[in-house]
């Protein structure tokens, strides 16, 4: 993802989901870990006139090799707070990275209700 895409599809057994990795030295930026920056980062951009099956194809690919990176979550916080508007970062597609942008926003505003309500009572009470 940090590369220039190229034609690599070398992909590796996904393992299971992993928590940040909070060991680290926290100097070094969370990108310097990630397993995309390697031989796979042709997988996470399209290629221009791409065909729907070949794409999804690629991003399947794509998100294999982000189950094993120990910084997916770190990249997927990424690019839902830049907000990254292409291809796969964190497991995540753009599609899939805007329906979990909706449902933040509609989450943001129904604990924003609720608090206001709350507020309401407390104040009437």
């Amino acid at each position: 993802m940090l590369q220039p895409p190229h034609s690599s599809l070398q992909v590796a057994a996904v393992p299971a989901q992993r928590e940040p990795v909070r060991d680290r030295d926290q100097d070094a930026p969370w990108h310097t870990e990630a397993v995309c920056r390697r031989d796979e980062a042709g997988l996470f951009f399209a290629p221009s006139k791409e065909p729907t099956a070949a794409r999804l194809s690629r991003e399947e690919a794509a998100k294999r090799v982000c189950a094993r990176c120990p910084v997916m979550v770190e990249c997927r916080e990424h690019a839902l707070l830049q907000p990254e508007p292409y291809g796969v970062w964190g497991g995540l597609t753009a599609a899939e990275r805007r329906v979990v942008l909706a449902r933040r926003r509609r989450r943001d505003l129904e604990l924003k209700k609720t608090a206001n309500a709350a507020n309401r009572i407390a104040a009437a009470g």
